[in-house]
């Protein structure tokens, strides 16, 4: 199989490019610009497998593909959040977070080399993708609730809550002067209202905001728990799925 690696930062290229060795994968180019790359694919055959970093130095890679008709699976290796790697999901055989970890990228190219035989030409939803990279800063997210407490109506600014819940299928927000409010939506929904760069889902059941992390507790099977100001009504664990997510949202 004929792999390329598309990435900008030289160094990242050449330790993916070892990492790929150790795998049997043989790297045949690697590019490191939206120019370079377009007339890379404009006068050769294009490869089997990309590995696609997203920013490069002139430019967003999604250009190349808006101007030349890639027939190549997709790797995309980013260093975005996980609130936008829901778009690479559906557009590509994988995704590896920078810095890419051996065990995934194994995962990876076993994933390609399984539907090596019917493998299609790629279909990139760029609209889609572009959406879901956009910046945080510049998405207008939550910035204050309305609680109803008997007949009246309550606002609870978002600087003042120390956690989400869910509990007995309803959902909770927790305040700093230690009060529980019911809010009318799901923890579902709340991650695509919240900042991912101030909030993160550490299990099925809370989100938190960093500010609000008093202590943190290495707990059983390769866990943590968090201990919050004021919530003590049931213990805050990071499931071992989210952990290494989580040290990278705090780092």
């Amino acid at each position: 199989m004929t792999t390329i690696i598309i990435e900008d930062e030289k160094p990242a290229a050449r330790l993916l490019q070892r990492k790929l060795q150790k795998l049997d994968v043989e790297v045949g180019v690697m590019l490191h610009s939206v120019e370079e790359s377009m007339e890379w694919f404009t006068a050769n055959k294009h490869p089997d497998l990309i590995f696609l970093d997203i920013q490069l130095s002139d430019g967003l890679s999604f250009e190349i593909f808006e101007n030349i008709d890639i027939k190549s699976a997709v790797i995309f290796t980013t260093a975005y959040d996980e609130y936008a790697l829901r778009a690479f999901k559906l557009n590509s055989i994988d995704y590896l977070l920078k810095p890419i970890d051996e065990d995934d990228l194994e995962v990876a190219v076993a994933k390609f080399k399984s539907r090596l035989p019917q493998q299609e030409t790629l279909q990139l939803d760029f609209d889609q993708i572009k959406k879901m990279l956009s910046n945080p800063f510049d998405k207008n997210y939550k910035k204050r609730f309305t609680v109803k407490i008997g007949q009246h109506l309550k606002v609870i600014l978002i600087e003042e809550i120390e956690c989400f819940f869910s509990e007995n299928k309803g959902t909770y927000l927790h305040t700093f002067d230690n009060r529980n409010f019911l809010i009318e939506t799901t923890l579902e929904l709340l991650e695509q209202d919240l900042n991912p760069l101030e909030f993160f889902r550490v299990s099925r059941k809370f989100i938190i905001p960093l500010k609000a992390i008093k202590e943190i507790v290495v707990h059983s099977n390769s866990r943590l728990k968090v201990i919050l100001p004021t919530y003590k009504e049931e213990e805050v664990i990071i499931s071992r799925e989210k952990v290494v997510g989580f040290k990278k949202w705090i780092e």
